[in-house]
C-alpha cells in the first residue's frame, strides 16, 4: 500500500463521523492536493509522501465543511461547477429535473429554459449543455450565487445563451418558457440536517419555514403562467413533500406527476402546458 492510499484510508475513518461518503471525500481531497483528477489517482495512485494540503483539507472537511466548499467545484449532470460560501452545493439529487426534461423533450430540446433558483447555475447550465440550441434566464435572489453563476457559464463557453438575473422567483417575467427548472429552498425550520450544511451553506437557500413550504405557496401560482404549450415544469421537492405541495398545485387547478429519484424517493413535481 502506498502512502497516498494509507493516507485516504487514516482520512476516511476519520470522515466517518461527519459524512455518509467518507471514502469519496478523502479521494476528491486527495486527488485535489495532489491536483490530478479522481480517476488518475485510483488507477495509478502516485508513489509520493502525503500531502501536506490533504492534512489541512482533511482538518476542514472534520468540522463540517462541505467538500465542494473545499475544492471549489462540483459534478452535476454532464458539467462540472465552481461553488463557494454563498452557494448551494448542487445535489444529486436534483439531476431529477434534468432527466425529465429528457424524457420529455427527448435530444431536439426546449428552446427556452427558465430556472428559478439557479444558484451557481446548477440546471441552466446543465440543461444548455445538454440541448445546444437552447438560451435561458437563471433566476436568483443571491448576488453571491449569481456570481459564482455567470462564472460558471463563462468557464462552460455558456454566456452567450444564458442570462442571469437577481429577482424574486419569476417576479417581473412575463415570457413563457419550453422548460421551467424549479429548485426552492424546501427544508423545515427546525429540521435536522448533516453535519455542516446549516452552519456553511446559505440558510435562505434551505429553510423555507416551519413546514418547508413557504416558497411553495408563492411558487405555485405564478407556475402555469410560466410555462408554454407543450412544455413543462419540474419542481423539485422534499422526499416527504409530495402530498403537501400537490394540494397547492390542485388549488390552481394544476394535477401534476410525481417523479421518483434513484433511490425510489419522492423527488420533483411535474407540470405540463
Amino acid at each position: 500500500m502506498t502512502a497516498i492510499s494509507r493516507a485516504m484510508s487514516r482520512a476516511s475513518e476519520r470522515l466517518r463521523k461527519v459524512s455518509d461518503t467518507p471514502r469519496l471525500d478523502s479521494e476528491l481531497l486527495m486527488s485535489h492536493a495532489l491536483g490530478i483528477e479522481r480517476d488518475a489517482l485510483l488507477l495509478n495512485p502516485p508513489a509520493v509522501a502525503e500531502p501536506k494540503a490533504f492534512k489541512d483539507f482533511i482538518e476542514r472537511r472534520s468540522m463540517g465543511e462541505p467538500v465542494a466548499y473545499i475544492t471549489g467545484r462540483r459534478a452535476f449532470w454532464n458539467i462540472e461547477l465552481e461553488v463557494g460560501p454563498g452557494a448551494l452545493v448542487p445535489r444529486p439529487d436534483s439531476e431529477t429535473l434534468i432527466a425529465e426534461a429528457l424524457d420529455h423533450f427527448g435530444a431536439s430540446g426546449p428552446s427556452r429554459i427558465l430556472d428559478l433558483g439557479t444558484g451557481p447555475g446548477t440546471l441552466l447550465l446543465a440543461a444548455l449543455d445538454q440541448w445546444p440550441r437552447a438560451t435561458g434566464i437563471g433566476v436568483d435572489a443571491s448576488a453571491e450565487a449569481l456570481d459564482y453563476a455567470r462564472a460558471n457559464a463563462k468557464r462552460l463557453g455558456l454566456a452567450q445563451r444564458a442570462t442571469f438575473r437577481r429577482g424574486d422567483w419569476a417576479t417581473g417575467i412575463s415570457e413563457k418558457f419550453d422548460l421551467v427548472l424549479i429548485n426552492p429552498p424546501y427544508v423545515a425550520d427546525d429540521a435536522e440536517l448533516g453535519a455542516g450544511v446549516a452552519e456553511y451553506e446559505p440558510s435562505e437557500a434551505l429553510f423555507a419555514g416551519p413546514e418547508g413550504l413557504d416558497e411553495y405557496r408563492r411558487l405555485t401560482p405564478e407556475i402555469a403562467r410560466l410555462v408554454a404549450p407543450g412544455g413543462i415544469a419540474a419542481i423539485e421537492i422534499g422526499h416527504d413533500q409530495a402530498q403537501a405541495v400537490t394540494a397547492l398545485l390542485a388549488a390552481e387547478r394544476i394535477e401534476p406527476r410525481l417523479v421518483l429519484d434513484l433511490a425510489g424517493q419522492p423527488r420533483a413535481l411535474v407540470v405540463r402546458g
